[in-house]
């Protein structure tokens, strides 16, 4: 029994693994449709968002037959609990990746502004890199790079306030500022996936070691000032 248990907790990481994947995709795409204005792009990864609530929705089943089936303790348990929590934050990042995308056709023909757009990329190739360090901690049972995603989520949050302080020195254009508005939620879009990818790796740090703690004290936002 116990084989058959871990067999099933290895399909259920592999599967993790996947709709990783699927979202490191759904990233790339988002980004690639706003540098290139390209609103078919942008459909594309609309549409796409499918795959990624289908490989969703498998896992969540998987974890519950698995429980319905076996009696996993403790750190047994505490991998089917972060995975089924890892799960959620992964398919979140799905759906901010359709909302980048959205709002890239909303802002299909007005002005946009190449700043604005290589900080996009930066942010993007961070949070891509996040996902993968989170994942890959994930799969190693390693606390100490998952503990590392703070300081690459701080470097996301550095360019998202830069951005915002550019978008705000815009000026009286109403068009350069209807188009940097949308750009401002699309900033806080991927501010969002590095912070889901920040929560991966705090449900590593619980699955190791059997006590969860958040990485920074939100209560306390001063300790994160830089």
């Amino acid at each position: 029994m116990r084989v058959t248990l871990q067999e099933e907790m290895d399909t259920l990481q592999a599967s993790l693994l996947e709709e990783g994947d699927l979202v490191l995709r759904a990233v790339r795409g988002s980004i690639n449709a706003l540098r290139e204005n390209d609103p078919e792009l942008a459909d594309e990864v609309i549409s796409f968002d499918d795959d990624v609530d289908a490989r969703y929705l498998a896992l969540e089943q998987g974890i519950e037959s698995l429980l319905a089936r076996q009696t996993p303790v403790a750190v047994d348990l505490r991998f089917v609990l972060a995975v089924l929590h890892s799960n959620l934050h992964l398919e979140r990042m799905a759906d901010l990746c359709v909302t980048i995308s959205k709002l890239t056709k909303l802002a299909h023909g007005l002005p946009p502004d190449q700043t604005l757009i290589e900080g996009f990329d930066e942010m993007a190739s961070r949070a891509e890199e996040m996902i993968r360090v989170a994942l890959d901690s994930f799969v190693q049972r390693d606390v100490e790079g998952a503990e590392s995603l703070v300081e690459l989520d701080e470097l996301i949050d550095r360019t998202n306030r830069r951005v915002a302080s550019y978008i705000l020195d815009l000026g009286g254009d109403p068009e350069k500022r209807e188009w940097g508005l949308r750009m401002l939620l699309i900033s806080r879009c991927l501010e969002r996936i590095g912070d889901h990818a920040v929560d991966i790796g705090e449900q590593t740090a619980y699955l190791v070691t059997g006590e969860f703690r958040e990485f920074t004290d939100a209560s306390h936002p001063e300790r994160l000032e830089t």
